[in-house]
C-alpha cells in the first residue's frame, strides 16, 4: 500500500534534505575553488593553484567558506527538488492516464526531474547568491572591487538588504532556471538509466542494487548535468558576485561580455574541480536520499 500523498511528500522532502547535507559536506572545498575560478579566471593558474592558494591564505576554513549558506541552499533545493520530483511523477501518470502505482520509464522520470527543478530554483537562488559572494569575498577585496569584505552570512545578508533590497536576493534567478531545467533532465535521466542498467545486469530491483552502484549512478548523473550546463553556471556565478559592486547585466549580456572580452574558455573556468567534486558529492546526495527514503518508507509500512 502506497503512503498518503502528504506523507509521501514529507518523506521525499526529508530524504532530499538528508541528501543535500551529505552533498555539501563531501564537496564544499571543491565548490569553493569552482566559484573562485569562475569569478576570477585570470587570478589562478588552475584548480590546484586556486585550491592551495585558498588554503595558504585562510586555511581549511577558507575552503569551507560559505558552508552555512551552502547547507541552507542544498537542503532547501534538494528538499523541494525531490518533493517536487515525486509530485511531478504523479502529474505525468495522471496526464498519461496511468494508475498511481505505475513505474515510469527513465525518460518520463527525467522529464519529471526537469520540471521539478523550476520549483527548487526559487529557493536555491537566494541562498546560492549568499554562498557565492562569501566564497569570492577575498578576491573581490584583493582586486579592489570592494573596499571592505564581509565574512559572515549575516553581514552579507544585511549588505544585500541595504543596497539592493529583497529583490537583490534573486539576482541570477533567470540564469539559475535556465541552468536547472536542462541540467536536471540530464541529471535524473542519467541517474535512472544507470540504475536500470545495474538492476538489469544484477537481475534485481532498482532499489536493491547496493551502495556502490547508487554512488556511481549519482556521480554519473552529476557529471552529465555539469557538462551540459557549466557555461550557464559560470554566468550565474559572475552575475551573483559582480552585482555586489554595481548593476550587473542579465544572462545574455553577461554571457556575450565574457565570451567577447575573455574568450569562450573563460566560461569553463573551474570545470576541473567541478568534475572532480561531482562524483563524491552527487554520489553522497543520492546515497543519502535513497537510504533515508527507504528507511522512512519501511517505518511507514511497519
Amino acid at each position: 500500500m502506497a503512503p498518503h500523498p502528504v506523507v509521501q511528500a514529507i518523506i521525499d522532502l526529508s530524504a532530499g534534505a538528508v541528501g543535500g547535507a551529505a552533498c555539501v559536506f563531501s564537496g564544499q572545498p571543491l565548490d569553493t575553488a569552482k566559484v573562485k575560478m569562475q569569478t576570477f579566471p585570470t587570478m589562478y593558474r588552475g584548480f590546484v593553484h586556486c585550491f592551495m592558494s585558498t588554503y595558504r591564505q585562510m586555511g581549511v576554513r577558507g575552503l569551507y567558506q560559505g558552508t552555512t549558506p551552502a547547507l541552507m541552499a542544498n537542503i532547501a533545493e534538494n528538499s523541494v527538488l525531490f518533493m517536487s520530483y515525486g509530485f511531478c511523477q504523479q502529474v505525468i501518470r495522471l496526464a498519461a492516464g496511468l494508475p498511481s502505482e505505475t513505474v515510469l520509464s527513465d525518460m518520463q522520470k527525467a522529464c519529471a526531474g526537469s520540471v521539478a527543478s523550476i520549483f527548487s530554483s526559487l529557493v536555491l537562488c537566494p541562498t546560492e547568491l549568499v554562498k557565492c559572494r562569501l566564497q569570492a569575498m577575498y578576491e573581490m577585496e584583493a582586486s579592489g572591487k570592494i573596499s571592505k569584505s564581509h565574512n559572515t552570512v549575516w553581514s552579507v545578508v544585511k549588505s544585500i538588504m541595504k543596497t539592493e533590497g529583497f529583490v537583490g536576493f534573486f539576482n541570477g534567478l533567470t540564469t539559475t532556471i535556465a541552468r536547472e531545467v536542462p541540467g536536471y533532465f540530464c541529471f535524473f535521466g542519467a541517474y535512472e538509466l544507470c540504475r536500470s542498467t545495474f538492476a538489469e545486469h544484477m537481475k534485481c530491483d532498482k532499489d536493491d542494487i547496493g551502495v556502490l552502484p547508487i554512488i556511481f549512478s549519482g556521480g554519473l548523473g552529476g557529471g552529465c548535468l555539469w557538462l551540459v550546463v557549466y557555461p550557464m553556471d559560470c554566468v550565474k556565478s559572475r552575475i551573483q558576485v559582480m552585482s555586489m559592486t554595481a548593476k550587473q547585466g542579465g544572462f545574455f549580456k553577461t554571457l556575450m561580455t565574457i565570451a567577447r572580452t575573455e574568450g569562450v574558455r573563460a566560461l569553463y573556468s573551474g570545470l576541473t574541480p567541478t568534475m572532480v567534486r561531482t562524483f563524491p558529492a552527487n554520489g553522497a546526495l543520492f546515497l543519502g536520499y535513497e537510504a533515508s527514503r527507504k528507511f522512512m518508507m519501511k517505518q511507514f509500512d511497519s
